[in-house]
């Protein structure tokens, strides 16, 4: 039996895609969330709290939870997270497209970037369709010294559960730029980029726990269907 607090989460995200709730309107206030939903002020707070991780309302200091525009998805900068994973808490409804599985044979700059020889790179291109639309290309090279084996089913499910869970190896840290740019071809022969003249790129080269570099990768996102989100602390001199 599904918890009483994710009940909740699913009626209020389905009320405010449908519009019932529109966008930059105020929910009822945690008191009348109890009684409408007879249960507990924490249970709403629960709620609640998975509604703003989630990007559906910004919690105002004094004044409650406003909506926001449910039709960017709230992507964090911070932490190493897989698409499944990510798709997982944001409930998104989305498909993964290997349009492309090999070695590399030509590229040097990605050898580069990965320190490494040509022959031993990964080069996998997928597609990220959520809720019918292409809006997310994934460009990711492995060093094959770490991951000898990729195989589609691999790639359309996760690869970084077939890292972590087969082959035994520990991720530890990545280093992230975000860049615009103009789309390329290859953006737009794999992606539904009609009427769209820029793309956001997220270069990250990631590390296993040892400090060995894995890992070169080009997320190549939308505009329009994204946020980009952080989380800073600011520390007292």
């Amino acid at each position: 039996m599904q918890k009483k607090y994710l009940t909740i989460y699913d009626d209020l995200v389905k009320k405010i895609k449908g519009k019932e709730i529109p966008v930059n309107t105020m929910l009822p206030s945690e008191n009348e969330l109890t009684v409408q939903y007879e249960t507990s002020r924490e249970t709403i707070r629960k709620a609640l709290n998975l509604l703003s991780q989630n990007g559906y309302i910004q919690k105002i200091r004094g004044k409650g939870s406003i909506v926001i525009d449910v039709h960017k998805f709230s992507f964090p900068v911070s932490g190493i997270v897989s698409y499944k994973e990510l798709s997982k808490q944001l409930h998104l409804s989305s498909k993964t497209i290997v349009q492309e599985l090999g070695f590399i044979k030509e590229d040097e700059e990605i050898g580069k970037e990965l320190d490494t020889t040509l022959e031993h790179v990964w080069k996998v291109i997928r597609t990220r369709e959520i809720s019918g639309e292409k809006i997310i290309l994934d460009k990711d090279y492995f060093n094959n010294q770490q991951v000898p084996i990729l195989t589609k089913d691999i790639c359309e499910n996760s690869i970084y559960e077939y890292i972590e869970g087969q082959l035994g190896l520990t991720i530890g840290f990545a280093q992230k730029e975000i860049v615009v740019e103009e789309p390329t071809e290859e953006d737009r022969r794999y992606l539904d980029l009609e009427g769209f003249s820029n793309i956001v790129v997220i270069k990250n080269h990631v590390y296993l726990e040892d400090t060995s570099l894995f890992q070169y990768t080009e997320s190549r996102h939308r505009p329009d269907k994204f946020r980009f989100i952080d989380f800073a602390r600011r520390i007292q001199g």
